[in-house]
């Protein structure tokens, strides 16, 4: 897997607005018209960041950051530009790209929404599927997301090797929480499957809960590999003594658990459990709002299918009338579900983060300009600005427990920083355009005006 990633590293193609930077100048003064932080909703105008090893160092007015920046500093003027704290994709699979296949076969051999995709990441070479989850892992960094938390999906090992290898700079992508293979009762995603082959293709992606004792298994495996976070499957496959279990060993083990869970049966149990972030969360009941909020439980909202996705990802082929009149009517159902859940979600006072979800193929789209399509979706739903730009910062920092190192622009974090050209607050689909990206201090991306200021990259 390590000569995959390596193979990765040179076969994917790096645009000329993005670059793979040298290490960064030892201080690295930004400065920009304006400082957004998402903790207040406050600007600084004017701003400067001071920059030192891939941390910040300073940050308020240029003259008083300029004031303690050594002589021979590398300065990078964005001019008229919003700088904004590196995005947070809390919910991601780099390693699934699926395609919605014709009616026709969907129609013959259905197997559920994701078969189509899930089978084919499978089967497939496990080379090419490394090849394109870097793809996939530079466009969303292109776009902004300077950190993502990948929830299953990847393979024996896919997230895990990927992780690594972005960490020790053998290709470009955001910093990678890492969950390796999802845990599942046998019944969840698949079903029907060969009998002969059932076990080795579901293997090859998720582990299989059959009791608390192989939950528990199930748990060190992914630990084994060197997992970051444990995420699990609560439906009516899955039983409350296995989830408990799943929980406990993980929390033995000081690692998170991410559960997905669309129906309140399910996110009941994921409470009961004592789940650190309950994912999707579809159905959720405000009596469940409350009793997560009372636990600190995160709501890691996925917006993918608020705002008419549905309906766009089977465009790809020729569509009946019944079919197109039956994915409007279910995209209608969702925005409308969307909008009650969201303003139920902003009253309550629980804590959330949100995440894309995104594994669909998109066309037109690069991963993550479909990746933050989630923005205006949640926007559509009548959550403010601001929150929606708390929730891919802060809030998504504390959920994945690095608040001390992500989430804002502030001394001692990370210089993991991003600038739009506009303002994020009034439009929030800014954030579909980020025009400069840099990641630990060095920079990924500059296409911002003007064209002279030094960035010690390639434009």
């Amino acid at each position: 897997m390590r000569i995959v990633c390596l193979l990765a590293a040179l076969a994917v193609t790096v645009p000329c607005a993005v670059a793979q930077s040298p290490a960064p100048a030892p201080v690295t003064l930004l400065k920009a018209s304006r400082l957004l932080d998402p903790r207040t909703g406050s600007i600084t105008a004017p701003a400067a960041v001071l920059i030192e090893n891939g941390k910040i160092k300073d940050v308020g007015s240029p003259a008083k950051v300029e004031a303690a920046a050594p002589v021979g500093v590398t300065t990078i003027d964005l001019g008229d530009a919003t700088l904004l704290p590196g995005l947070i994709d809390g919910h991601s699979h780099l390693f699934l790209n699926i395609v919605v296949p014709p009616e026709p076969e969907l129609q013959r051999h259905y197997n559920g929404a994701f078969a189509p995709g899930l089978l084919l990441a499978i089967v497939e070479s496990p080379t090419k599927r490394a090849l394109m989850a870097a793809q996939s892992a530079r466009e969303d960094l292109e776009s902004g997301f300077t950190t993502v938390r990948n929830l299953g999906h990847s393979g024996i090992d896919g997230d895990t090797e990927l992780r690594d290898a972005i960490n020790a700079g053998r290709l470009p992508g955001p910093r990678i929480l890492a969950a390796g293979r999802k845990l599942i009762a046998r019944g969840s995603y698949l079903q029907n499957l060969n009998p002969a082959l059932a076990d080795a293709i579901l293997e090859q992606e998720f582990l299989l809960i059959a009791g608390p004792d192989r939950a528990r298994e199930a748990v060190r495996q992914n630990v084994f590999q060197g997992a970051d976070v444990i995420k699990v499957t609560s439906d009516e496959d899955l039983s409350p003594a296995e989830l408990t279990a799943v929980v406990d060993e993980a929390h033995r083990q000081h690692l998170p658990v991410a559960v997905h869970a669309g129906t309140a049966p399910g996110i009941q149990m994921a409470i009961e459990a004592g789940a650190n972030s309950i994912e999707h969360g579809n159905e959720v009941t405000d009596d469940q709002l409350k009793a997560m909020r009372a636990k600190g439980i995160f709501l890691d909202l996925t917006p993918t299918f608020y705002d008419g996705l549905w309906t766009t990802i089977h465009e790809t082929g020729t569509l009946s009338a019944a079919m197109r009149a039956d994915l409007v009517r279910r995209d209608e159902r969702n925005r409308k579900g969307a909008v009650d859940r969201i303003q139920r979600v902003l009253k309550s006072g629980v804590k959330f983060a949100v995440g894309s979800d995104m594994c669909w193929y998109y066309p037109g789209k690069t991963r993550g300009e479909a990746t933050a399509l989630m923005f205006s979706a949640l926007h559509h739903t009548g959550m403010p600005s601001l929150d929606i730009l708390r929730a891919v910062t802060i809030s998504a920092a504390e959920m994945l427990g690095w608040q001390d190192r992500l989430g804002s622009i502030e001394p001692g974090k990370l210089a993991d920083i991003v600038a739009v050209a506009g303002d994020p607050i009034a439009d929030i689909t800014e954030l579909e355009r980020v025009r400069f990206v840099m990641k630990d201090g060095r920079v990924v991306k500059d296409v911002l005006e003007p064209p002279d200021h030094q960035t010690g990259g390639l434009r």
